[in-house]
């Protein structure tokens, strides 16, 4: 433990795949950051989309105001959403789970589909739905929102100088996609973890991360490459998977802030 790591960035990703917000302070909730992962794209049969099959999605940028969700793209025209959304809901799937999503109208989903070029529709996960995590991994109450799996990924500071020292072109964290950054640790420290506590809130360090292509995508282009997977594969592959980052669950509500000190508790 060290008293020394400290909470440096934190990150939501309101729609799922496209990119995020950075901010200075956040709430958790029952799903995890507020507002994160909580709408999501999904074809015409309800599945879900992302930067595997669209990497595109990468230049869709997010914002929010007192009540809308804005979503912009190049010099298309902004589109906004509310935060409360309602109305008609129909099932979607994520992964293997169906859950009840709000549908957010003709209007989101002609602009999803004309930019992405493909029919897609945007909807918002139901207030009443209860997507639980993985029952290996959680406690029987532990609910996550739209993300793959679990509702937080944190990642060592640390970690990403490693990986960079051994790129010849180095990487932002962004490409990771991490809620909570930690600094002050060493390299690839987290996967020693068992607990964080940042404030008064504690979080389970629950599985290592195995990452998909979406690393791969340049979030300035939206270009598919096969950096900085192939260099980390290099050192951090195993059981046939690229290990990047540790997935949390919140136990309870709260406040995360940066500059907090991260508490550590080793396994």
């Amino acid at each position: 433990m060290n008293s020394e790591y400290l909470l440096t960035e934190i990150n939501i990703y309101p729609l799922k795949s496209a990119a995020g917000i950075t901010l200075d302070r956040c709430e958790l909730d029952r799903r995890g950051l507020r507002y994160d992962r909580r709408w999501m794209l999904v074809d015409s049969d309800g599945r879900f989309l992302t930067q595997r099959q669209c990497p595109r999605m990468a230049l869709i940028h997010t914002a929010l105001s007192a009540n809308e969700l804005i979503l912009s793209w190049a010099d298309a025209s902004p589109l906004a959403v509310p935060l409360n959304g309602a109305g008609e809901t129909r099932k979607v799937r994520v992964w293997n789970d169906d859950c009840e999503a709000i549908r957010c109208g003709k209007t989101a989903a002609n602009w999803f589909s004309h930019l992405l070029q493909t029919d897609c529709e945007l909807v918002q996960i139901a207030d009443t739905e209860q997507r639980r995590v993985d029952p290996q991994y959680a406690q029987p109450h532990d609910e996550v929102g739209f993300a793959d799996g679990f509702p937080l990924l944190l990642i060592g500071q640390g970690s990403l100088d490693e990986l960079n020292s051994r790129l010849s072109s180095p990487v932002e964290m962004r490409r990771f996609r991490p809620n909570l950054v930690v600094s002050g640790a060493p390299a690839h420290a987290e996967d020693h973890w068992s607990g964080i506590s940042l404030g008064d809130t504690h979080f389970r360090v629950v599985k290592p991360c195995s990452r998909c292509v979406i690393p791969s995508v340049d979030p300035d282009t939206g270009v598919r490459g096969s950096e900085p997977l192939k260099t980390l594969a290099s050192y951090r592959r195993w059981d046939n998977k690229i290990w990047f980052g540790q997935n949390l669950i919140a136990d309870g509500a709260g406040e995360v802030r940066l500059g907090q000190k991260v508490v550590v508790t080793e396994k």
